[in-house]
């Protein structure tokens, strides 16, 4: 089955660079990336050592629900291009496995998908997951952190 890895939306990012308030109602944060794993969840690459860059709590839900998860991400404070959504994303390199869930059309979490998974697996995972009509999309978070990291859809 064909998948897509969607990033955090080009319109979500921009009001995020405009200053638009995170998902704690605070205005993001502005740093500088020190290169050691500061992922931007839109154009999902690393941003670069010495890169401008904005911290904030992001929630990647249409509605405030008990499964709609909250973390901090980090973003390109300047705009990047969009994940395309093919093939797998740089940031999803970096580390050993991620935290994969599947989730129903209401966004809420579809019980026994939820599985730590070694990166070279990602994929496969994510295919079995959405082979089921019920599961809308499968959401990668960090295993360590639980911060998210991109979604996945059927092409």
């Amino acid at each position: 089955m064909p998948i897509r890895f969607l990033p955090m939306p080009t319109e979500t990012a921009a009001a995020y660079r405009a200053g638009a308030p995170d998902a704690n109602g605070q205005p993001p944060e502005r740093a500088v990336s020190d290169g050691g794993g500061n992922p931007c969840r839109h154009c999902l690459r690393m941003i670069p050592e010495g890169a401008p860059m904005l911290i904030l709590a992001y929630r990647p839900f249409a509605t405030l629900q008990p499964y709609a998860e909250t973390g901090p991400v980090f973003l390109c404070a300047a705009p990047c291009p969009a994940h395309a959504g093919d093939g797998l994303p740089e940031v999803l390199t970096a580390s050993p496995d991620y935290l994969l869930k599947g989730y129903r059309a209401d966004e809420r979490i579809a019980y026994g998908t939820g599985r730590v998974t070694p990166r070279a697996e990602l994929a496969a995972y994510a295919e079995t997951v959405l082979a089921d009509p019920a599961i809308a999309f499968v959401d990668v978070r960090s295993a360590r952190n639980n911060c998210w990291q991109a979604r996945i859809v059927r092409a």
